[in-house]
């Protein structure tokens, strides 16, 4: 996991949650719904899998822009997005 902020005071609350889940929904530039948004202990933990790593930086730009007291961390895995370049060799 990767620390992105770290100047939380406090538990973020269940409404900056979900405002940090609509924003990565209904964002135009963002628009992933496969990113899941957990309060753990003091903090917010960001999990789930994007094409590249510049979309992952992307979305945690935009949620540290947006909530820039929020101690975000993240769990973002990046996936792969291009066709196989080896043929399977099937037995």
């Amino acid at each position: 996991m990767t620390e992105h902020r770290d100047v939380a005071t406090g538990p973020p609350d269940e409404y900056v949650e979900a405002e940090i889940h609509r924003l990565l929904t209904e964002d135009p530039a963002v628009a992933e719904q496969g990113i899941t948004v957990a309060r753990k202990e003091r903090g917010l933990v960001l999990s789930g899998e994007v094409e590249s790593p510049h979309r992952r930086e992307e979305i945690l730009r935009r949620v540290a822009e947006r909530f820039p007291d929020v101690r975000i961390t993240s769990d973002i895995g990046v996936i792969r997005a291009q066709a196989p370049t080896e043929i399977e060799q099937l037995p």
